[in-house]
């Protein structure tokens, strides 16, 4: 072990400056305050921040008992950690943008299951199929928040509205989950809609205005 540590530390040597154990953990709340990690979920940073400090603590003890010149090689470790962090972060981000992108609603929208389900039919008539199915699952999904059958979550996807619906409407589940499907594919996935796609969801969407969650007066098939 002696002799990969020691050859080590010259290529540490080579830095530009020899950081201790005070100094690295400032270089790493500095380098995870940049605005690229605060992107991160709220509390990541700062549950990463508490991890690299006490890490930073036990191995300056363990490399300052076992070898000379041990905050030299605690420089370069630390160097790597932040570098791994780096990369797990920036890695992370276009996982979370793509759930965003997939999500159900672009954004908090004040619009009522009334307002989609009549933009809805507006996009069906003009021969718009793709819009008149986002619009209808949009509709379908406030006619549920709105009958408190699930839960308003921002930045839902349509796959979970299928899999949170279907917990209080089992008699609907199957149904849930292909119009879930058919949303994906036409909305984010560029298969051409047709006029039974938008008739199918409009179905679903008269269906479950109709139907009772579990424990509310049972769910009609």
């Amino acid at each position: 072990m002696t002799a990969p540590l020691s050859s080590a530390v010259p290529l540490a040597a080579a830095a530009p400056a020899i950081v201790d154990r005070d100094e690295g953990v400032r270089h790493a709340r500095d380098e995870l305050s940049d605005r690229i990690y605060q992107n991160a979920e709220p509390g990541l940073v700062e549950r990463i921040l508490i991890r690299v400090g006490e890490w930073v603590d036990w191995l300056s003890q363990q490399v300052s008992n076992a070898l000379p010149g041990g905050s030299l090689v605690l420089g370069l470790l630390l160097g790597l950690l932040l570098a791994l962090l780096a990369g797990l972060l920036v890695y992370a981000r276009p996982a979370r943008r793509a759930k965003r992108r997939r999500a159900v609603f672009a954004a908090d929208s004040p619009r009522t299951a009334a307002d989609h389900r009549t933009a809805a039919e507006e996009h069906a008539a003009a021969g718009e199929y793709a819009e008149a199915i986002r619009e209808r699952l949009r509709a379908i999904t406030r006619d549920l928040e709105e009958r408190a059958i699930i839960t308003p979550r921002p930045g839902r996807t349509a796959t979970e509205l299928a899999t949170d619906a279907s917990a209080a409407l089992p008699a609907r589940r199957e149904a849930l989950h292909r119009a879930a499907a058919l949303f994906n594919d036409v909305v984010y996935g560029d298969r051409p809609a047709t006029a039974d796609d938008a008739h199918l969801l409009r179905e679903l969407d008269d269906q479950l205005r109709v139907t009772q969650p579990v424990g509310n007066g049972g769910s009609t098939a």
